[in-house]
């Protein structure tokens, strides 16, 4: 198993072992790396007995152990954006032993990336075949075992993405506040109800700015808050940008402000993914970002509590 392994909540249903996986997950979670990637080792050799073409794209591996060095290696973005824009960070990484780095990635992304450092060449991911010659091809998500990742070691240099703040209409005296609420419909458990965020909105000193995509069809409706507008990805981190503040769920704006260097606040489930690792309050993938923690499973109430009670602070604090 690599860090492109399948989620949690699809494992039951994986030709995976579970007992493997298990140990895989609860060594992650633990910051226990190494012992993670010495599972991973003894898994590479079923790749070889076990095709996986047949699996969705997302839950498929790559990478056979074949070496790197000095070839062209094809990147491939087989995850969600949220996956790609974590772990681009590793493409400089690759390009000091490889060849020629290839990246397959998003086409949402691709005007963001743009000259990203470490990628030779871009090329927008789809269905079909990719135009290009390679030598060797892995999934993006398998970089941190190819390179045996500890928490010492991870690629944690912010900025690693960037764009010029979007001009917004704002009192500068006061928070600018982005708040995200809606992950992907994948995983419910990850979301807010938008009426319990509410009183986010009566913190004195803030602007909330509604960050979330596709606003409206994810129940907003104009009760609180200010809606800057939908955009595409390149403006999106612009307004990100503008923000002191982003207050999230798990998902991809969470990514994109982590990799920004925007200031993040981080709301997770009870059981979120072993990304988050358990027990802490930041993240070494993210320097700075703050996480809030479910202690019971479905129990927003507390940590929105909480989140009030330090954006007031927060708030207090302002330039």
């Amino acid at each position: 198993m690599s860090l492109q392994e399948r989620r949690p909540d699809a494992m039951h249903d994986d030709a995976v072992t579970a007992g493997p996986l298990d140990a895989w997950l609860r060594h992650m979670r633990r910051g226990e790396w190494e012992r993670a990637w010495a599972i991973t080792d003894r898994e590479m050799a079923r790749r070889a007995c076990e095709p996986c073409a047949h699996w969705p794209r997302h839950l498929q591996y790559v990478w056979t152990g074949a070496p790197l060095g000095g070839r062209r290696v094809l990147v491939r973005c087989y995850h969600g954006l949220g996956d790609t824009l974590q772990f681009i960070r590793y493409m400089p990484v690759l390009k000091a032993i490889a060849g020629e780095v290839i990246a397959w990635v998003q086409p949402a992304l691709l005007p963001l990336l743009d000259g990203f450092e470490g990628v030779d060449r871009f090329l927008p991911l789809h269905d079909g075949v990719p135009e290009a010659d390679y030598d060797v091809d892995i999934e993006i998500m398998e970089l941190p075992y190819i390179f045996r990742t500890t928490l010492a070691t991870v690629p944690a240099r912010l900025p690693y993405l960037h764009a010029a703040p979007m001009p917004l209409r704002r009192q500068r005296t006061r928070r600018a506040v982005g708040l995200v609420w809606k992950a992907g419909d994948w995983n419910a458990t990850r979301s807010i109800p938008l009426p319990l965020l509410a009183p986010l909105a009566q913190v004195e000193g803030i602007d909330l700015f509604i960050l979330q995509p596709q606003a409206f069809a994810s129940g907003w409706n104009g009760e609180f808050g200010i809606f800057p507008g939908e955009f595409g990805i390149p403006d999106y981190a612009r307004a990100l940008r503008a923000m002191d503040l982003l207050v999230t769920v798990d998902s991809m704006p969470a990514h994109l402000a982590g990799a920004l260097g925007v200031p993040t606040w981080l709301l997770l489930d009870a059981s979120p993914d072993w990304r988050w690792m358990e027990g802490r309050e930041d993240s070494p993938w993210y320097p700075g970002m703050r996480l809030f923690r479910q202690s019971h499973a479905g129990e927003w109430e507390p940590v929105v509590a909480k989140v009030v009670q330090v954006l007031a602070s927060f708030a207090r604090n302002a330039h």
